[in-house]
């Protein structure tokens, strides 16, 4: 069992316990806004399946990380449209606080530490 403070994606977003707003859905990738945003515009693209980081990515889950990067360069697009600039961005390792691969899609300033 996962301990809860490394993957509040599964305990939390996609078991439902923590609501979140969707910014776009497919069957296998969850896009949302971040629930306590470091950024103007904070997105957070997630597969729905426990895929502990992009270096744990295994060769039967390429057709999931190309859903995952078609949703993100959607809200890319979308939110690139809107301010004329996004950062994608994934961390791996102790730079990793949540044991379940996320990217972020965001734009503008860094409103909190």
């Amino acid at each position: 069992m996962t301990n809860k403070l490394e993957d509040f994606y599964c305990d939390e977003v996609l078991s439902g316990n923590t609501p979140v707003k969707t910014v776009l859905e497919t069957e296998n990738v969850l896009a949302f806004y971040h629930t306590r945003p470091f950024h103007e515009e904070h997105i957070v693209v997630i597969p729905k399946k426990h895929i502990p980081s992009i270096i744990a990515v295994q060769q039967n889950e390429k057709d999931i990380m190309m859903e995952i990067f078609n949703v993100i360069k959607e809200v890319a697009i979308k939110m690139n449209t809107k301010f004329g600039a996004c950062t994608v961005s994934t961390n791996i390792g102790e730079y990793q606080s949540n044991k379940h691969m996320h990217w972020h899609v965001y734009y503008g300033n860094r409103i909190r530490d």
